[in-house]
């Protein structure tokens, strides 16, 4: 398939929809996308008939209805669709966060201790974290990598934490391999 190029308010949508459909594995009514990515409802019905027909979601109708993403809704966003992910706890002011995995820790300016940061990203909504919360990523199911940090920035869009490091340890357990 080729690669589709979807505006931001495309992206938030179908990033939206994704989370919550993995939240409940049912359709995800518009009014649910609506709140999350705080648009007007109507909005939300004109940009899922553009997403159709892009055949990144479809329309469940009856009463329980609404929309489900298609497998090439996850590829647009580089989305991994796993059955069984392993579960990379993630803890939001000292509160594990059950609606959320982790799917990749990228660390930048390793060598310069006083700028080392972590981009987060994260499957599930990061819309609840603010800037000064504390977070901890980990263990990592091979290496038992543990991150606490400092959220200093986010993007709602592509559900990315950046944090401050303040904490990194590997392997913060014995090894499982």
């Amino acid at each position: 398939m080729s690669s589709i190029e979807l505006t931001s308010s495309q992206k938030t949508i179908l990033t939206a929809l994704i989370n919550l459909h993995r939240e409940t594995e049912d359709a995800v009514k518009g009014e649910d996308i609506a709140a999350e990515v705080d648009r007007n409802p109507g909005t939300i019905r004109n940009q899922m008939q553009s997403l159709k027909a892009l055949q990144l979601v479809e329309g469940v109708p009856g009463p329980k209805g609404g929309y489900k993403p298609t497998a090439n809704a996850y590829e647009a966003l580089d989305v991994d669709q796993m059955d069984e992910p392993a579960a990379v706890p993630l803890l939001h002011n000292g509160e594990p966060v059950d609606t959320a995995n982790v799917g990749e820790i990228d660390l930048s300016s390793v060598h310069h201790p006083d700028l080392c940061r972590a981009e987060i990203h994260v499957q599930g909504s990061v819309r609840e974290f603010h800037e000064g919360d504390s977070v901890r990523v980990g263990p990592t199911p091979l290496s038992k990598l543990v991150i606490d940090g400092t959220v200093d920035g986010k993007d709602d869009t592509d559900n990315i934490l950046i944090l401050r490091i303040d904490d990194m340890r590997a392997p913060a357990e014995e090894p499982a391999h």
